[in-house]
């Protein structure tokens, strides 16, 4: 790729990114080749292994990353797909490999049409930093957090850093790349260097999540995922149980329920939850068996968030907020790492067209990140918005027409290869919602399953012999 030219070529190019998550890491590697010199400045200090880090308590929580996600991943770090699995991810087959009811139905295991990675969040944010800090250009600025942005309402011209000794600094840059998640004070940054208020949505359906980490059945290794979804359509709270297979031979349960339907904190509780408040007590009967490893972890911080960068009218040069930043999603869809590795994407398409500090990079960078920001924000809202209680913006008029239209296509995705494939295509960020009405689709949303509806989960007669053989002997 023939690289831009500089504007002022006996300077380097800089660039500082805010945050040093997955949304950080990517941001550097979208900008290696492009600056030479990427400073990424962290507040914690970063762990050596997988291992909890202290501004992400929700990296407990189960996490997948979809296969959209994991495509886009491979576009900014070729080969990180094989460093995950040799660190112990699993690369599992959709649907083949999940055991999932829908809100419509049982979902039937066809072969694969798309796949997700499973992993602890730990691991997953290691093997992703350890390959980003080998690029020469990036380094890490650790214990260190950003007071706030230098220049000017039209142009951003780095940050103000403080360290633990209480000092500050200036850290000049051509581009800054907000990517320090949901504790972003973007808004209040640029408020101070005379850039209008940037508009903000939420959608709260005061979701609660909860887990516990299980000694996973000898003989698990292939364990699909298994999971069990709310019914958004129904006037009850909406409850969950999600099982994944993670390294070190663990099933990682996750439950969640919205304002009035949360899961317990108690251990003695969490196994009750999983069998008789969700709509179906598999992932409960499945950890009956099973050893349980240390307490339940309980967070609340699930509003859907969203901030419309690319709505203010004057974006300034030099600046770019990502991942976290822009939007955080409810996060039983799974969808924010997929979501900001895409705008990345975008980001690093846009900087083999135009330099760092070219003209009109900043505000254009910023619509493409808000591409896929707003189909996964859609997909969210549109079903938690339905739940009792739930607080924003309500549906508009034609929005009921839609929710029909999707509700008959999971409905009919039950029973039809071709519609299962359009659904998970969109649910993995693959393709677009449009796809959904694609001629083919419409015509098989209109025809219905076809086949029967599955009666219970369909595990395979060896899944359930090793889930009966359980993990509590060995306590």
């Amino acid at each position: 790729m023939t690289r831009p030219s500089r504007t002022a070529s006996v300077q380097p190019r800089r660039a500082v990114v805010i945050g040093g998550g997955v949304a950080g890491m990517l941001a550097a590697a979208a900008l290696d080749g492009f600056a030479d010199e990427i400073t990424v400045v962290e507040r914690d200090v970063l762990p050596p292994g997988p291992e909890p880090r202290k501004s992400l308590p929700q990296a407990r929580h189960t996490h997948l990353l979809w296969s959209g996600g994991v495509r886009a991943f491979e576009e900014l770090l070729p080969g990180i797909t094989t460093r995950w699995l040799a660190a112990g991810a699993r690369r599992i087959a959709l649907p083949t490999g999940l055991v999932t009811l829908s809100s419509k139905g049982w979902i039937r295991r066809w072969p694969e049409m798309q796949f997700m990675l499973a992993c602890t969040r730990d691991l997953l944010d290691w093997v992703v930093r350890e390959r980003v800090l080998e690029l020469p250009a990036v380094s890490v600025l650790q214990g260190h957090t950003v007071r706030g942005l230098t220049g000017t309402a039209g142009r951003v011209t780095g940050v103000r850093v403080g360290g633990p000794d209480a000092q500050e600094l200036s850290l000049p840059a051509d581009l800054v790349v907000d990517a320090c998640g949901r504790g972003s004070r973007a808004p209040a940054w640029l408020r101070d260097l005379g850039v209008g208020d940037v508009e903000e949505a939420r959608v709260d359906s005061g979701l609660v999540y909860a887990t516990r980490l299980y000694r996973a059945p000898a003989g698990s290794e292939d364990f699909p995922v298994v999971n069990v979804q709310s019914d958004p359509g129904r006037p009850v709270p909406g409850r969950t149980a999600t099982l994944v297979p993670v390294e070190g031979g663990r099933w990682m349960v996750t439950l969640s329920g919205t304002r009035g339907g949360e899961p317990p904190a108690e251990p003695e509780a969490f196994e009750a939850f999983a069998r008789d408040a969700v709509r179906h007590p598999v992932v409960g009967e499945l950890i009956s068996r099973t050893e349980p490893l240390g307490d339940v972890v309980l967070s609340r911080s699930t509003v859907n968030r969203r901030r419309y960068f690319e709505r203010v009218p004057h974006w300034p040069e030099g600046f770019i907020a990502a991942g976290d930043s822009v939007a955080t999603y409810n996060p039983v869809y799974g969808q924010g790492m997929t979501v900001a590795a895409q705008g990345l994407v975008g980001l690093r398409g846009l900087l083999g067209r135009l330099a760092l500090d070219a003209p009109g990079l900043a505000p254009v960078a910023q619509r493409f990140i808000a591409g896929p920001v707003g189909t996964a924000w859609d997909l969210a809202t549109g079903q938690d918005i339905l739940y009792p209680g739930a607080v924003g913006r309500r549906p508009g008029p034609g929005t009921g027409l839609a929710h029909r239209y999707v509700d008959r296509l999971v409905r009919a995705a039950t029973g039809r290869a071709r519609l299962t494939r359009a659904f998970i295509d969109v649910i993995t960020l693959s393709r677009p919602v449009a796809s959904w009405l694609h001629p083919d689709v419409v015509v098989g949303v209109v025809r219905g399953p076809g086949r029967r509806p599955l009666t219970g989960p369909p595990l395979t007669a060896e899944e359930l012999r090793i889930a009966r053989s359980g993990s509590r002997a060995a306590m």
